[in-house]
């Protein structure tokens, strides 16, 4: 996805950039023409912390649906992670309703999930990168901040790379 993008293995790949590269629609539930009202106040105000993105396909077109009252670092993550999904190709997830309609469920594929946020996090923060930002000394808050992530996830990403270990081994010795 770099090399198509023409970015460097080190820089930060905007989620929102490689949406469009993919042709993918990125809105939020605002964004959706007669959304009933008690819906929108829903999902962006009672519950705004519920939930987090969701993509679909109809007649050939991608679009992700993300909560935009998540932190920008998050919705990167959670749009990276839809994107994730796309390009692994993954099988969508299932609807099930209640009879009454009033009740839904969807399925979950722990294999699928587990694949698109190893990907996300690669995409967004790859080792490379973290060496480079280890190497100019810079704190996790200001890698959250160059590569609009959250703190959490560069916390992750330096711990599953080992760059912080490979960084105290090379000053040790």
């Amino acid at each position: 996805m770099r090399v198509e993008l023409g970015k460097e293995a080190h820089g930060p790949l905007p989620a929102r950039q490689l949406a469009e590269h993919l042709n993918v629609a990125v809105i939020t539930p605002h964004d959706i023409p007669e959304m009933p009202v008690d819906v929108l106040k829903q999902l962006t105000e009672t519950d705004r912390y519920g939930w987090s993105a969701v993509s679909f396909t109809i007649d050939g077109s991608t679009t992700i649906i993300q909560n935009a009252g998540n932190s920008s670092g998050r919705q990167s993550s959670d749009l990276m992670h839809e994107l994730s999904h796309i390009i692994l190709e993954h099988e969508p997830s299932q609807l099930i309703l209640s009879e009454s309609g009033e009740f839904a469920m969807r399925s979950f594929n722990e294999k699928q999930e587990d694949e698109a946020n190893w990907l996300a996090g690669t995409l967004l923060l790859p080792r490379a990168a973290l060496v480079r930002c280890i190497a100019r000394s810079l704190s996790s808050s200001a890698i959250a901040n160059e590569y609009v992530v959250s703190e959490k996830l560069v916390t992750y990403r330096r711990s599953v790379t080992g760059v912080d270990l490979q960084h105290a081994r090379r000053r040790a010795g």
